[in-house]
């Protein structure tokens, strides 16, 4: 443990933004962080707000409230900025040990530098970033954040589909061998749809009502999966949809195993990882006969449903992983944020 903890601030309170601080808040470990800013644009009483009421995870869990510019949760407090560019913010003078860049505006090296510049000694972006090259890392915790030497100061957490999809395909891959991939992942809206038709996006399907019809999106998981695993390069395919709910999202994962295999023997390798090793924690199973809705809130990375798990020719499997993608996500942010800092620290010592 550090002398103190490490000092962190959020770029950006939308909605992963604000899935972290309420995720800091409810974990049960601060895994010696501790969140002392946030940069938004929205003004003070409307951070209060939707830091209390959440329409999709509840009311936050304790004590909210705004005096001056800082923000009082539980006792704690996060100084609130209101600066539109990384340079408007002395990240410096703040004592800052890491940005969480959780705007989603910044994508490339170029960007991230310019927190760098500001007085940020690192950065974690929570999207994928333009190309491997615009940052030191990519991590998918549970995966390779033993990677990281400290050295770095630009990462990025991946996506949320990248953290469903990474572990399970590593793991079967070392278990039965594959030849092939194709992922279709079925996605809740997000806001960069509207509600009722109207201009918001260069894609046009991206203009029609999120609540009104099943839409297909492009997706780069396929790019980001290969860069996390090469070996997969060329070798996988991904497509996907927005489906009109507000929150949980799965994958449907089709296989080209290179042996034969069967469901009992998949479902075995996935139930034993997820109550034993490293993806304890990361990784659930269930047979239960679920909703998405179940999984609202849940912290796990990927949640296989066994029972939708088939196995046809003998060697082409198709698995069902669900995910929150803002909750789950949140607490992966979190995770490789206090790996990515203790790696750091011990590379100063």
């Amino acid at each position: 443990m550090p002398n103190s903890p490490f000092r962190v601030a959020l770029n950006g309170y939308g909605r992963i933004g604000r899935c972290v601080l309420r995720a800091f808040h409810e974990r049960g470990a601060r895994d010696g962080l501790e969140i002392v800013a946030l940069n938004d644009l929205a003004d003070q009483a409307s951070v209060e707000y939707l830091t209390r009421f959440d329409s999709t995870h509840g009311r936050f869990p304790g004590e909210v409230r705004v005096e001056g510019d800082c923000l009082y949760l539980n006792g704690s407090s996060v100084r609130v900025l209101r600066q539109r560019v990384p340079e408007g913010v002395d990240w410096a003078a703040l004592g800052i040990d890491l940005v969480l860049e959780c705007s989603g505006a910044y994508h490339t090296r170029a960007d991230g530098e310019r927190f760098l510049a500001a007085g940020a000694p690192r950065v974690l972006f929570s999207q994928p970033m333009a190309s491997e090259a615009d940052v030191d890392a990519t991590i998918v915790y549970g995966v390779n954040q033993a990677r990281l030497s400290g050295c770095e100061r630009l990462v990025s957490n991946a996506s949320c589909t990248t953290n469903c999809s990474v572990p399970l395909l590593k793991l079967l891959n070392e278990a039965v061998g594959l030849e092939y991939v194709s992922i279709t992942t079925i996605h809740s809206a997000m806001n960069d749809q509207p509600v009722i038709d109207a201009y918001h996006h260069e894609d046009l399907r991206r203009t029609r009502s999120a609540f009104q019809s099943v839409i297909p999106v492009s997706t780069g998981l396929a790019r980001g999966i290969e860069r996390l695993l090469p070996e997969f390069a060329g070798r996988i395919q991904a497509k996907a949809v927005r489906v009109p709910t507000v929150n949980v999202s799965c994958l449907d994962i089709t296989l080209q195993t290179s042996r034969d295999t069967s469901a009992a023997e998949i479902n075995q390798v996935l139930r034993r990882a997820a109550e034993h090793g490293p993806l304890k924690g990361l990784l659930d199973y269930t047979e239960l006969p679920h909703a998405s809705c179940d999984f609202n809130h849940d912290p796990h990375s990927a949640i296989v449903d066994g029972s939708q798990t088939r196995v046809s020719g003998p060697r082409l499997v198709n698995l069902l992983a669900w995910f929150d993608n803002e909750w789950g996500f949140a607490n992966r942010m979190l995770d490789v944020a206090s790996h990515f800092l203790r790696a750091a620290e011990a590379d100063l010592q």
